[in-house]
């Protein structure tokens, strides 16, 4: 039987192995069944190839342009996940764990698509922040912008998840306009070859976006400069090599790293045998301890109880792992299926060796265990293990040693704060989840632990149905971790696009600002319009485009009249004693919404036209109080426009009140939707 040949993908060109060449055994038969890696890849064209190439073609494109393109690729491989997950099962991997790796590397790759469309701005530079203000009289302020790095992501993954742990690297990297080449464990390479091949092959990237090394890096990483980024995901040994290298260290070059961790979850005092909490509890350990074979990042490595649920617990986590089959994860009845290699399972079974000279294993015998389908001696099998330490304030193996594979420990604390400083114990952790139903209990354990983790995740029977668990990291939410875990963030929203861009503090006028960034700010230059902005349609209306209104004046019949059919009798505004002794008004004043009202009479053109709907206003804030006698009128600006679809976009107008001795008594920023 011939090999697969697992090829790189550099500088335009399909790289076939060679010299070098690693032999991949799969992990349900220990068979070789593919062959990866080329020590003659010239990674300094491959440098160059991303910096030249790929870095001006996304740099050209906005971000919206760039989330579409996350979306048609996330589209694309959906459409292939079945040659994916066909592919993935000789990882060991079984259905379900398909479903966390490649459906879940899609979802993430779609959330950023969504994210970067709603709420990143249609240009090239992202606006990181409010504008400040520095100088008295407006006339110079500073605005913190970030702009794509002009190097390359060198992104090095993990075996255990080859979907998502390129994608949820690379999703945030394209949309940020930043070059990737992917590097994934030659473990598994194979099936991220294949989801490369996909996006390449579907021909929306431009060329250089994305290139893949399919075995080692070479000396890829001592030709690195202050505009590339290195993002790792292994073992903290690997990570320290890489942080030491004279490149990364002289040229500063951003280092993003995700290791090892002893992630713990704690049992609350309140969940007691018989609570729903109870029962969550057990379910998600033993799910953690299971799913991909325990061989995720954020499994449950450490299992806090109270000591008198200790032994409850052991009961009710061993029934369930007892139901747990192992075997060939092609098979329907496979729960659990392999490890990624025969040699990551002598790491696991050397590291929970370790481990059981200071804990007992309660359940699961490495010698003696049935698997279905497989011949457990030649593939990579092994039951889960469950250990009890009964001394953890003495243990320093349980607190410091990831067996990567499905090993967990469960221990016993006396209170609250001793189970916070065992949990503690991990030196930084990439989540530590507890299982409560008080929120006292929930509020003292983020206040002694959250400083060591990336993530806490908090559980019970009101949010126990639609919770993601404990080792599902989201594409919204920070994934990373302080200390051990490698001191980095990923994902996180429009935050993990910022990893890939440099912040910079611009100073200057507000003509300048508005004119750099897209976006006007009271200050620049006002545009005169041809006609009413609201007569005009998205394509047509220019930034800065303004309407000054006329005034109107605000009577006392305005006010009583508002009063009583809103229903809005407040003091301030119908008794002018008790408005007098307040400290912020000179006696009976004007609605605030009433203000708003107004404002929208003075500006709003009535006939039908390019405006479709007012979606909201942000930022309002009331600046002084209006008295009967007093009159307001409006400036409408055209502050920043959003296209959203071909139909439509967003207008975000900046609204300023002022009254007859042009004061400002109000400020807010108006949505709409105006036709294209």
């Amino acid at each position: 039987m011939s090999l697969k040949q697992i090829s790189s993908f550099a500088a335009g060109q399909w790289v076939a192995p060679g010299a070098g060449a690693r032999t991949i055994a799969s992990a349900i038969t220990g068979e070789p069944f593919a062959t990866a890696g080329n020590d003659a890849l010239d990674v300094q064209a491959m440098l160059a190839h991303a910096r030249d190439v790929g870095g001006p073609a996304l740099r050209r494109l906005t971000f919206h342009e760039r989330a579409k393109m996350l979306k048609a690729l996330a589209q694309a491989l959906s459409e292939r996940k079945q040659a994916l997950y066909d592919l993935s099962f000789e990882t060991g991997a079984t259905q379900k764990d398909h479903l966390i790796d490649i459906d879940g590397g899609i979802g993430t790759m779609f959330v950023f698509a969504s994210k970067g469309r709603r709420e990143m701005p249609d240009g090239h530079v992202y606006l990181d922040g409010d504008v400040e203000q520095l100088s008295r009289n407006g006339t110079f302020l500073g605005q913190h912008v970030c702009t794509p790095l002009q190097g390359v992501a060198v992104h090095i993954n993990a075996f255990n998840f080859p979907v998502w742990g390129m994608l949820e690297k690379l999703a945030p990297t394209l949309l940020a306009g930043v070059p990737a080449i992917v590097k994934p464990a030659t473990n598994s390479c194979y099936v991220t070859e294949l989801a490369v091949r996909i996006m390449l092959d579907s021909g929306i990237l431009p060329d250089g976006a994305l290139q893949l090394v399919s075995g080692g890096l070479g000396d890829m990483l001592d030709h690195l400069t202050c505009q590339d980024v290195v993002s790792f995901t292994g073992s903290a040994d690997t990570a320290m090599k890489l942080r030491q290298n004279p490149v990364i260290v002289t040229n500063s070059v951003r280092f993003v790293a995700e290791q090892d961790s002893l992630n713990a979850s704690i049992l609350g005092p309140d969940a007691a045998p018989g609570t729903p909490e109870f029962d969550l509890f057990v379910k998600e350990v033993v799910r953690e301890m299971t799913t991909k074979a325990g061989q995720k990042c954020t499994a449950i490595r450490r299992i806090i109880a109270p000591e008198a649920q200790v032994e409850a617990l052991i009961a009710a986590i061993s029934a369930k792992l007892a139901q747990t089959t192992i075997g060939d994860p092609r098979l329907d009845g496979t729960r659990m299926g392999a490890l990624v290699s025969n040699g990551q399972k002598a790491d696991v079974l050397a590291k929970a060796s370790l481990i059981g000279q200071e804990a007992e294993r309660v359940f699961g015998d490495p010698d003696a265990f049935e698997v279905i389908g497989a011949d457990a001696e030649k593939g990579a099998f092994v039951p889960p293990m469950l250990f009890h330490c009964a001394d953890p304030d003495a243990a320093r193996h349980v607190h410091d040693t990831e067996a990567f594979g499905p090993v967990s420990t469960i221990m016993g604390y006396r209170d609250l704060d001793h189970a916070i400083a065992l949990a503690n114990r991990g030196q930084g952790s990439l989540v530590t989840s507890l299982i409560t139903h008080d929120p006292e209990v929930a509020r003292q354990v983020v206040m002694g632990a959250a400083a060591f983790n990336g993530r806490i995740y908090i559980n019970d029977r009101d949010s126990m149905q639609e919770s993601t668990g404990h080792g599902s990291p989201l594409p919204h939410m920070v994934h990373g971790g302080p200390g051990r875990a490698g001191g980095g963030e990923e994902m996180g929203g429009v935050r993990g696009v910022k990893h890939y861009m440099q912040r910079t503090a611009l100073q200057g006028s507000p003509r300048m600002l508005a004119t750099i960034g897209r976006k006007w700010i009271p200050g620049a230059p006002e545009i005169q319009g041809p006609a009413h902005p609201f007569t005009r349609k998205f394509g047509e209306l220019q930034i800065g485009e303004t309407l000054h209104t006329a005034p109107r004046t605000i009577t006392l019949d305005d006010i009583e009249h508002f009063a009583h059919f809103t229903g809005d009798t407040f003091y301030a505004h119908m008794n002018e004693d008790a408005a007098a002794r307040n400290p912020f008004f000179p006696g009976r004043v004007a609605h605030g919404y009433l203000l708003l009202s107004f404002a929208a009479g003075l500006f709003v053109e009535p006939n039908e036209g390019p405006v479709l709907a007012n979606t909201g206003l942000d930022g309002l804030r009331f600046m002084k109080p209006v008295v009967a006698g007093d009159s307001i009128k409006v400036r409408l600006s055209v502050k920043q426009k959003t296209r959203r679809t071909d139909d439509y976009g967003e207008v975000r107008w900046h609204v300023t009140l002022t009254n007859q001795d042009d004061e400002k008594v109000a400020e807010y920023e108006l949505l709409t939707m105006n036709a294209y």
